[in-house]
């Protein structure tokens, strides 16, 4: 909510931060404004309904609002839909003495006969004007007490609001929910969090630095309870650095690629007693933090020194390598539930991270041939070419081969440029020649029937256009799109953008391709053989095999 948020009173005899300045009136709520609006405008304008659904994450105000709420309808001087807090009937709901409200649990109270002696006693009267039962953590309740609950729901008494609060909503039965006014609670944002932690500071006459309540709230993760209890902790303990790990030694041996560093910084963390699941959790927070100032730095929760903190590492593992952390780390996690040794499993996830040749996922194989193209030194010196092969079926043995001089290669700027000085320019005349003769006969045949009304009429530098009849075949160009691109790549030796376009004339002014027709076989006497160093040239392997095993075999099919 704005700034000018009331902060909490104290509560008499308190000590824990979260119970002293819990909200007691929809004015102190924060970051649930959706919510206020609904419950004070409901009691301001005497529409509230006789049963609420509150759903949401731990932490984000379900049972503080249902009593706020309870506050509200009982409250001797309301205003604007809002209770006084100060009057004694919200006094003795502040103090758990209201004859008004009945708190249930039903994670321990979850059985029918707790139900029935609740709805029981419903239909009495009360000192107040409205009774309001309270269930927290409702889905846990058995089918026969959600059943005893459920003809309650349906007629209630006129002078009684029901409020369910759960953080599971989709385990509570469908025709509960169908019965009740489902509001949804959302996690707090990381803003909303630092400014209620500053008021409290002040109101509680607290001496904290900024880092102090930026860890809380990153340790709160959206819930204003765990914040008020990580400050409580941090404030006990005296100091940041020991509410978790330090994962300094750990992202360095990442973008290091250093295994054994890794181990040891692992070692080091479990030797200080974090349990190996803690420390993949806490690990993957921080990932994911380096991971949304990469993608999305508005929404990263982490400020000041410990977002430059993170952005530096973010820059060194990029993007691509960061992703794969937290998928790595997520599935660690995952296998971590059922390992008799889970330190084990992050042992092999952190080894797996720096050795990606360990990992066959596709983001391990990108990682190492990334390597692959950067890492090379441009001189590397270059092996002797290894001999040649006989062809399939020779019989003759291979000549020795004479001792090669190694030759360092020239360097690939200056080889390309060469090339690229060499290489003739391309002309629209010879690509449609070319594209026709060479290229479309090495496609599919599904892929021949499609381009064989195809037309090429535009070449700007290695963009080409290219025009068919209808519509329909331009659509269909996406399925011969992988075939066609490879027989371009070995023709022209140069990756091609194509453009299709439709033009009805295509199909008259395109000249048919030339049929492709099978080589004919050349039968050559036992002695008339002279044996050369060239090897032997063939069409297909498979046609090769056959004609070895099967002299004089034609295939006819």
């Amino acid at each position: 909510m704005a700034e000018s948020t009331p902060t909490p009173t104290s509560l008499d005899g308190v000590t824990s931060l979260y119970r002293r300045f819990r909200p007691n009136r929809f004015a102190e709520l924060r970051g649930q404004d959706h919510v206020v609006r609904a419950l004070q405008g409901a009691v301001k304008n005497d529409r509230v309904s006789h049963a609420y659904l509150f759903s949401g994450p731990r932490g984000t105000g379900k049972t503080t609002t249902a009593r706020i709420l309870a506050k509200a309808l009982n409250c001797e001087n309301p205003v604007d839909g809002d209770a006084c807090d100060k009057c004694a009937s919200c006094i003795a709901i502040t103090r758990g003495s209201s004859l008004d409200v009945t708190e249930l649990d039903a994670a321990s109270n979850n059985g029918v006969d707790d139900i029935r002696e609740i709805t029981a006693g419903a239909w009495h009267g009360t000192p107040g004007r409205w009774k309001v039962y309270i269930f927290d953590e409702v889905h846990q309740l058995t089918k026969a007490a959600a059943a005893a609950l459920l003809k309650t729901l349906e007629e209630p008494p006129s002078h009684v609001v029901f409020v369910l609060a759960t953080t599971d909503p989709h385990k509570v039965l469908p025709t509960i929910r169908s019965r009740t006014q489902h509001l949804e609670f959302r996690l707090i944002g990381g803003d909303t969090l630092s400014s209620l932690l500053h008021d409290v500071e002040k109101a509680a006459g607290l001496k904290v630095d900024d880092s102090t309540i930026d860890a809380a709230v990153r340790l709160a993760r959206g819930s204003a309870r765990d914040a008020l209890s990580a400050l409580d902790q941090l404030i006990a303990t005296g100091s940041v650095n020991d509410s978790q790990p330090a994962f300094e030694e750990l992202f360095g041996a990442l973008a290091s690629n250093d295994a054994v560093a890794a181990l040891k910084a692992l070692a080091v963390l479990t030797r200080e007693g974090w349990d190996p699941e803690q420390l993949a959790e806490s690990f993957a927070a921080e990932v994911r933090q380096v991971f949304l100032l990469l993608a999305a730095p508005e929404v990263a929760d982490v400020v000041d020194a410990e977002r430059e903190r993170l952005s530096a590492w973010g820059s060194q593992l990029g993007l691509a390598r960061t992703v794969r952390i937290l998928e790595t780390l997520g599935k660690a996690m995952r296998e971590m539930k059922s390992a008799p040794e889970k330190i084990v499993m992050l042992e092999i996830a952190l080894v797996r991270l720096v050795k990606p040749e360990l990992d066959s996922t596709v983001e391990a194989l990108a990682e190492r041939v990334e390597k692959l193209e950067y890492g090379v030194p441009r001189n590397a010196p270059v092996s002797a070419p290894a001999p040649l092969l006989r062809p399939i079926g020779s019989t003759t043995k291979a000549a020795p081969t004479k001792a090669v001089p190694v030759i360092a290669p020239e360097p690939v700027v200056e080889k390309v440029e060469k090339v690229a000085e060499e290489a003739p320019e391309l002309t629209l005349a010879d690509v449609a020649e070319r594209f026709t003769q060479r290229v479309i006969p090495r496609t599919a045949r599904s892929a021949q029937l499609l381009l064989r009304d195809a037309q090429i009429v535009a070449l700007d530098g290695y963009r080409l256009t290219v025009a068919l009849p209808s519509e329909e075949m331009r659509a269909n160009t996406e399925h011969i799109a992988q075939g066609l691109r490879s027989a371009m790549d070995h023709e022209f030796k140069t990756t091609f953008q194509i453009d299709w376009i439709v033009d009805a004339n295509a199909a008259k002014a395109a000249p048919a391709p030339e049929p492709v027709v099978a080589k004919k076989k050349v039968e050559v006497a036992p002695d008339e053989y002279e044996p050369t160093g060239d090897a032997v040239v063939v069409d297909s392997v498979p046609g090769h095999l056959i004609s070895e095993m099967f002299p004089g075999a034609e295939e006819i099919s």
